[in-house]
Order: C-alpha cells, then structure tokens, then sequence
C-alpha cells in the first residue's frame, strides 16, 4: 500500500482578506468617532495594507476594527505582520502585509518536533515554503495534525491534500 500524506502549508484566503478589508473600511465610515477624521484603511500593493488616521489612537483603532473583521471570517492574526504607527505629516500610518509561506527556519522547527514528539516512522519533507508529511498509517497522520494544531507556533498553519 503506499503511503498517505498530506501538506503544511501557510496560505491566506485573499478573497476573505479583501471582504474583512472591505468592512472594516465601511464601518470606519459609518462609525461616529471616524467622522471627518481622514481615517481610511486601504489595500497598499499585492499585500500590503495601509492605514491612515490623524491621530495614533485613531490609527491604532482601525487597525482593532481590521482585526476583529480577519477573526471573524476564520483567518488567522498571525498571518498580520503589523507596522508601527508613524508620523507622516499630518497624518500617521501604519503599514501591515500579510504573510504567507513556511520560511526554511519555521519550516525546521516543525520539522523537527513532529520527528522529537511524533510517532515513529513518520517523514516529514520541506518543499519550497511547505511541508510534505507522509505516513503508511493514516492514523499517525491524525495524530501529527493534532500535534502540530496544539504547538505554539508563530505562523499560521493549514492542513492541504490529506490523502
């Protein structure tokens, strides 16, 4: 029989993005304490996103209100690599993208605590910014997910092409 597998990969939905970018954007609009502010909130690129507010705490707020929009349409804060807000004339910034991939570090250090804490005869391959895992028991495959889910990483992780 050959071996099962399945991906670690680290992708965002940039259709899910986009919708959250959009309502917050709408309820920065209609919101009272936004009115007559300057306050925006805009993609800045391929995916960059950049906030502009007359104040830090103004600026600082769009950026909760973002945030709270990623959560609720399941995407991950960890794939937000968040600027710090700075002055930019009269008005302050902040400038965030969003993260995708598994770098070769990151990648390692998965790597290497699914082969310290995994089951035997489970192999784990980096290919480019994923990781391939394969198994000739399914079950080990479950248990692997489950291992990598409850590690405290500092990247987002998904699970793709279970097989």
């Amino acid at each position: 029989m050959a071996d099962s597998s399945f991906d670690i990969v680290n992708k965002i939905d940039r259709q899910e993005v986009d919708n959250a970018l959009n309502q917050a954007a709408k309820e920065i609009g209609t919101r009272y304490d936004f009115k007559n502010t300057g306050a925006s909130i805009e993609w800045s690129g391929e995916s960059g996103i950049e906030i502009k507010a007359n104040a830090d705490e103004r600026a600082l707020a769009i950026l909760d209100v973002f945030k709270d929009k990623l959560i609720k349409r399941g995407i991950s804060l960890k794939t937000l690599d968040e600027g710090e807000p700075r002055q930019s004339g009269k008005e302050v910034r902040i400038s965030s993208t969003m993260t995708e991939g598994i770098d070769q570090d990151q990648a390692k250090k998965v790597s290497k605590l699914i082969r310290d804490e995994g089951p035997k005869g489970v192999k784990v391959q980096i290919q480019g910014d994923e990781l391939r895992v394969s198994s000739k028991k399914r079950d080990d495959l479950q248990e692997i997910i489950a291992l990598v889910k409850g590690a405290d990483l500092d990247f987002a992780v998904q699970f793709t092409n279970y097989r």
